[in-house]
């Protein structure tokens, strides 16, 4: 669950747009989402889907527009999750886990809660250069079960996942929102049962979402 807070929440986006150099990747963008919602992020490599994550995420400035996450401030707890999963080559999973339960200032049984649900139990004493892409794929979302916040901005949160992967992100990206979560991923491929669909890379000025 993510806390009675959560409930809430609404992001308002509103006249955005983002550029990289010279190129405008996109403008005009508004939309309004609610606590329990996901919107998935498509379009072509270079449309704008991580720039806008990481605008959303605090991490860049847009071109032009707003961003607002009324109910939880300018400083709404995020999680965001790029294409780089932050894995230590040297340090065990489970290593790895319990230091994020330390940074975010949770018990370690937290990390070990959260490798279990990724299905990492059998590999925590593996060094991260010895996970496949998909183990520190899930490795990485142990970060979000070890903190709970209200929105998560995944970039291709399935990448080198396995079918089973896939569908433990589907899940818990189902049971975020069921605790009144928010959810906004860069998607290739299939996305999330009944979450909204913004293509970037046939986005108009002023189009609406």
């Amino acid at each position: 669950m993510t806390g009675a807070g959560a409930l809430s929440l609404v992001l308002e986006v509103e006249n955005l747009a983002a550029a990289r150099g010279l190129r405008v990747l996109f403008e005009g963008l508004s939309l309004r989402l609610s606590a329990g919602e996901a919107l998935e992020l498509r379009g072509a490599n270079g449309s704008g889907k991580s720039t806008l994550l990481r605008i959303l995420a605090g991490l860049t400035r847009p071109h032009a527009g707003t961003v607002r996450f009324a109910g939880g401030g300018e400083d709404a707890p995020r999680h965001y999750l790029g294409h780089l999963d932050a894995v230590k080559p040297s340090e065990s999973a489970e290593e790895q886990a319990k230091f994020w339960a330390r940074y975010f200032g949770r018990d370690t049984e937290t990390a070990i809660t959260a490798m279990k649900r990724v299905g990492l139990t059998n590999r925590s004493s593996v060094p991260g250069r010895g996970l496949s892409a998909g183990q520190k794929r899930r490795l990485a979302l142990t970060r979000l079960l070890i903190e709970p916040r209200p929105v998560w901005l995944l970039d291709e949160p399935t990448a080198a996942l396995d079918t089973e992967g896939r569908a433990l992100v589907s899940q818990l990206v189902a049971d975020h929102r069921a605790g009144g979560g928010m959810v906004i991923a860069a998607v290739h491929g299939d996305g999330f049962a009944g979450s909204r669909v913004l293509d970037l890379a046939s986005l108009k000025a002023g189009a609406k979402t």
